[in-house]
């Protein structure tokens, strides 16, 4: 009998927290005190939207479940490296990260710069220590497949441009290509890696990715109109920071009733890419209406 979708969810938060208590280095280790804060920027917080992603994704190609622990566990710490970075004075200096005080904040600037620095070789470290395909040609795709969505042509180059465009005007394609960069290009990563820890073929992978860059891009829509909508005590980060620093966002160039319907219309094409698949595709579409339907 299948469970339902919040059930689903938080047996495999709770599971994956320990698997990342597991995997992160013990605070005890010196360096103990880059170790604490490691520890602390991944642990105890956020929903693990692109670890449930993984999951979900593995669900549907049949992959064994510990192998897409790692590379869900390799997502994460890509994203949490990204928020501890840049949530820094350099970038966007926030003081507030899931509902506690950002890693510079709580410990250093230094630190929390060694911390993304280590948190993002991490990653890399799981996925080339531990089997996650029997071919061993497809897992260097998969280590080929977080880099590219993690380097400059991908999260780190959307966040290039997102800084290059404060106090700037930016037509609708030039905002998704930023976003499709920053934003969707892990979670594209998430559920790609997630299915090829099982059996995927080459049409089915076309198709998760379309899935992944769609509810990508309406992330960041919801993401947008929450900041609008939501207090911060809400978020768990400063409401409004983005349209305070003069960032272009969804709701500044369509408005926020637009913006709704632009994630509306991204959720109702996710969700036609995941047609061919049928009942094993229920919890990737589950957390697509998650995604966009979310108050928080």
């Amino acid at each position: 009998m299948r469970t339902d979708f919040q059930s689903w969810v938080a047996a495999r938060q709770s599971r994956f927290e320990d698997v990342l208590r597991g995997l992160l280095p013990r605070a005890e280790i010196i360096p103990q005190r880059l170790h604490e804060a490691m520890r602390y920027a991944v642990l105890d917080g956020g929903k693990r939207v692109r670890p449930l992603l993984a999951f979900a994704a593995g669900e549907l190609t049949g992959a064994d479940a510990n192998r897409v622990n790692i590379a869900a566990a390799a997502v994460e710490l890509i994203h949490a490296y990204s928020l501890v970075h840049d949530d820094m004075p350099c970038m966007d200096d926030d003081v507030l990260r899931r509902g506690k005080p950002t890693c510079h904040v709580q410990y250093d600037e230094a630190t929390a710069l060694l911390v993304g620095d280590s948190l993002q070789t991490l990653a890399f470290q799981l996925l080339a220590e531990h089997r996650l395909s029997d071919d061993a040609q497809r897992q260097l795709e998969m280590i080929r497949l977080l880099a590219a969505a993690t380097g400059s042509r991908g999260m780190a180059g959307g966040q290039a441009i997102d800084l290059a465009s404060i106090g700037k005007s930016l037509a609708l394609p030039e905002l998704e290509f930023m976003h499709i960069h920053k934003t969707g290009a892990l979670i594209r990563a998430a559920v790609l890696l997630g299915a090829q820890c099982g059996s995927v073929s080459p049409g089915q992978q076309d198709k998760l990715d379309r899935f992944g860059k769609l509810i990508g891009l309406a992330f960041q829509v919801v993401d947008d109109v929450l900041d609008c909508e939501a207090d911060t005590a809400t978020l768990g980060k400063t409401a409004g920071k983005d349209a305070d620093n003069g960032k272009p966002t969804y709701v500044s160039l369509l408005g926020l009733q637009d913006a709704r319907e632009m994630a509306g219309r991204l959720h109702r094409e996710a969700l036609e890419t995941l047609a061919e698949f049928g009942d094993s595709a229920l919890r990737l579409r589950e957390l697509a209406d998650f995604i966009v339907l979310r108050k928080f």
